[in-house]
C-alpha cells in the first residue's frame, strides 16, 4: 500500500542531506509533505487524490505557492519511486512587472531604519542595512562574521556554492562599532542571546514588530524584500543584470529578473509615454 508515514518522510530527509540539499529546501520539502498526509488523513496515496489535493492548494493559495508544494510532492513521489502519481504544474504566464502592495520602497526602507533606531533595536537596525546593502540572502547572514567586517568580504557558502560578497566600507566602520559596544569576539555578527546565529524566524518576528511604528504594512516586511530591493536599486543605476545575477548568487539571469521587475504603476507610467493615444 502507498501510505505517507513519519517514517518515510525521515527517510525522505535523509536522502536530501545526502543530496546535499540546503537547510531552507530540506524544511520546505518536509513542510510540504507533512501537510499533503495530514490532508490525506490515513488515506492511500493515488493519483486521483493527489490531484484534488492540487485543486484543494488552487483554491487557498497562490499559482506560485501551488507550484512550489507540487514540486516538493513530486520530488518525494520520485524518491519513493511512485512515478505514476507525480503530477503536472500550473502553467503560469511570467510578469513583467510586479504589485506596488508587495514590494517594498526605498522611503519604507528609510522608515523601518528610523523606527528600529526609535526602539533602540542597534541590532535589527545594522542587520537590515547589512541585507539591503549586500543582497545577501537571510541565511547567509551567519557569514557575515567579525572576520568578514575586518577584510571588507564575506565567503559565502550556498547550496553547494561559493561567492565572495564586498561588503561597503561605511557597513563595515558601522559593523565594527557594533561589535565593539557588543563585545563580539569571533563569529557571526548577529547573534540571539545564547550567541547562535540569528534564524530566519526570530528576524521576521522583529521586522513585524516594527511595521506599526514605521507605518509600513505588514505585507511588505520580510527578510526577501531588502535583498529584492537592492536587487532593483542596483539595476536601475547599472543596468547589468548578468553581474547582478553574479552578486546575487543565481544560476540563472532568469530568476534575477524576477528581482529587477518595476511595478505596476511604473509599468502603466511608461506605457503613458509611448504617446500612441490621441484624445
Amino acid at each position: 500500500m502507498r501510505k505517507i508515514t513519519n517514517e518515510l518522510i525521515t527517510s525522505f530527509k535523509n536522502y536530501l542531506i545526502e543530496e546535499e540539499k540546503s537547510e531552507n529546501t530540506i524544511e520546505k520539502y518536509i513542510r510540504d509533505i507533512s501537510f499533503f498526509m495530514a490532508w490525506l488523513c490515513g488515506q492511500e496515496v493515488t493519483k486521483i487524490l493527489t490531484l484534488d489535493y492540487k485543486k484543494d492548494l488552487c483554491e487557498k493559495h497562490a499559482p506560485a505557492s501551488v507550484n512550489a508544494a507540487i514540486s516538493s510532492l513530486n520530488s518525494f513521489f520520485a524518491f519513493m519511486e511512485w512515478h505514476d502519481i507525480r503530477i503536472k504544474a500550473l502553467k503560469i504566464q511570467s510578469q513583467i512587472f510586479s504589485s506596488k502592495d508587495k514590494e517594498l520602497t526605498k522611503a519604507e526602507y528609510e522608515r523601518l531604519l528610523t523606527a528600529a533606531k526609535s526602539k533602540n533595536n542597534e541590532r535589527l537596525y545594522y542587520l537590515m542595512q547589512t541585507i539591503c546593502s549586500t543582497g545577501i540572502r537571510v541565511s547567509e547572514l551567519r557569514y557575515i562574521t567579525t572576520s568578514a567586517v575586518k577584510s571588507g568580504q564575506a565567503v559565502i557558502n550556498c547550496k553547494g556554492k561559493m561567492r565572495v560578497v564586498i561588503l561597503p566600507k561605511e557597513l563595515c566602520k558601522m559593523l565594527r562599532g557594533y561589535i565593539r559596544e557588543n563585545k563580539i569576539e569571533n563569529g557571526s555578527v548577529f547573534v540571539s542571546r545564547n550567541g547562535k546565529p540569528l534564524d530566519r524566524s526570530h528576524i521576521w518576528k522583529m521586522l513585524k514588530a516594527l511595521c506599526e511604528t514605521a507605518g509600513v504594512s505588514k505585507d511588505k516586511v520580510f527578510p526577501h524584500n531588502f535583498r529584492h530591493l537592492f536587487a532593483r536599486t542596483y539595476y536601475s543605476l547599472q543596468k547589468d543584470i548578468v553581474r547582478l545575477a553574479d552578486i546575487l548568487g543565481h544560476s540563472s539571469v532568469n530568476t534575477t529578473r524576477i528581482y529587477t521587475m518595476s511595478t505596476d504603476e511604473v509599468h502603466r507610467r511608461q506605457i503613458q509615454k509611448l504617446g500612441l493615444l490621441r484624445c
